[in-house]
């Protein structure tokens, strides 16, 4: 499912327009994208948590040509799942 299909889906669970639906779904994003930039989990009690992880500098290499270099340090995202999401997933 893309970001298109979700706002889709949203709209007709939710008996609203799909600009309605996309205006929630990106409103969302930029919520969770300004709490993650603040280093702040976010919790969505029973179906999960975005948290910020730190990633280290590290080395890599180009599988194409084998030349090694450095990845730059940066800040990704994990997703733990809730309780109820795995209840839901795993019956």
């Amino acid at each position: 499912m893309n970001k298109a299909d979700l706002v889709n889906e949203l709209a007709v669970q939710m008996h609203v327009t799909q600009e309605q639906s996309r205006k929630f779904v990106n409103t969302f994003q930029v919520v969770l994208t300004e709490a993650i930039k603040q280093n702040t989990s976010v919790v969505l009690q029973g179906f999960g948590s975005f948290m910020p992880w730190k990633q280290n500098e590290r080395e890599g290499r180009n599988p194409r040509t084998g030349v090694s270099y450095m990845i730059p340090a940066r800040t990704s995202v994990k997703f733990k799942p809730g309780k109820y999401l795995l209840e839901e997933l795993n019956p």
